[in-house]
Order: C-alpha cells, then structure tokens, then sequence
C-alpha cells in the first residue's frame, strides 16, 4: 500500500494445474478459484491482479466420457473470472516393452509458464507460482534478480526443497492458508458398467 491507502502492487499468479491437481486430491475438495482470486488480491494488496491458469487436457475420443464439462471450466475462468487458460492437448507417445505397447500422456507446461513470466517481469512487481517443481528455481532467481519478490505456492507432497528455500516465501496451500479457499468435495468419476 502506499501513504494514502491504496493497493500497488502488480501481481501476477502462474497456475500450474498438474500441481494443483496433486494438492487437491491431497485436501479432498476442489480449489474455488474466485476464492484463490479474491484470497490473493487481499493477501498481497494488489492493485492489479493477473492470473495464468496452465493444463494439458485429454484428446477427444481418448476417454469414456465427455470432456465437455472441463472445456466449460476453461470458459469460466476466462469469461467467468478474468484469467488467461493457457491449454494444450497431451501429447500421446507410444511405448513398446516386452509386454507390449502401451500409450504414455504428457502435458508438461513449465515452458509456457517461463515465457509468460519471462515476457512479463516488467510488468510485475509480485509474481506468485502455484507449482513445486525445482525446474522453476532458475526462473525464481531469474526474477529475483530483477528486483522482483516471488512467492511459491504448492503442498508438502509436491514441493521441491530448492523451490521451497529459494523465493520470497513458500506456502503449503494445504496447512498455511487459513482462509476458505476450497470449493465442492472431490468425487471419483462413476465408472460405466
């Protein structure tokens, strides 16, 4: 805040929804990201808030249901709350072994994340990752270095002790966040019989 009371800081979240993911399986509950929104705005006085959400999402025809309610969320967040969805189809990869073949899933996004965070530092005076993966580190300093402050979001399963020591803070969303930032329960997905 400055002298006379307003927010000024700029701040500019990096979801990563693998992580995330992990952290909600953990707790049993959905994130409710107006509250993530609404939680970070007060937490770090921002006068401009700017969220990123990244997820890889399944090719259609690869699953035995429809994917049409995770596209529906992607709407959401976007029209529905103001983030950016940055989304990509998992790339399938087919490996042989002496059982057979089989069919691998990957969506990383760490390269997408650095980018954006990357192109934006001028723009920022906060930047928050929800991720636990020490490939960050180098980008944490990296922004660091820039006079930048970087604070660290993830859970006690999916933190790096690098990623965890090497910013401005680390929060375990599981045990720090004493704030009501979670949605409805986590239910396993009926299997068709």
């Amino acid at each position: 805040m400055d002298n006379d009371g307003k927010l000024t800081n700029r701040v500019f979240v990096f979801i990563d929804a693998s992580n995330i993911w992990q952290a909600q399986k953990a707790k049993g509950y959905f994130l409710d990201y107006e509250k993530i929104k609404n939680y970070l705005k007060d937490k770090f006085t921002a006068s401009e808030l700017k969220i990123f959400y990244y997820t890889a999402y399944p090719a259609e025809g690869t699953r035995e249901y429809s994917l049409d309610g995770k596209h529906k969320f992607y709407v959401y967040l976007e029209k529905g709350l103001g983030y950016k969805v940055v989304k990509k189809e998992l790339k399938r990869i087919i490996i042989t072994n002496a059982q057979g073949q089989c069919v691998k899933e990957k969506g990383n996004m760490d390269v997408e994340i650095t980018i954006d965070a990357v192109h934006n530092w001028p723009n920022l005076d906060i930047a928050v990752f929800f991720t636990g993966d020490s490939d960050f580190l180098a980008l944490v300093v990296y922004l660091m270095n820039k006079g930048k402050k970087v604070y660290i979001f993830s859970s006690k399963n999916n933190i790096s002790e690098e990623l965890k020591t090497g910013s401005n803070g680390y929060f375990d969303i599981l045990k720090d966040v004493k704030e009501d930032i979670w949605g409805n329960e986590l239910r396993h997905r009926a299997s068709k019989t």
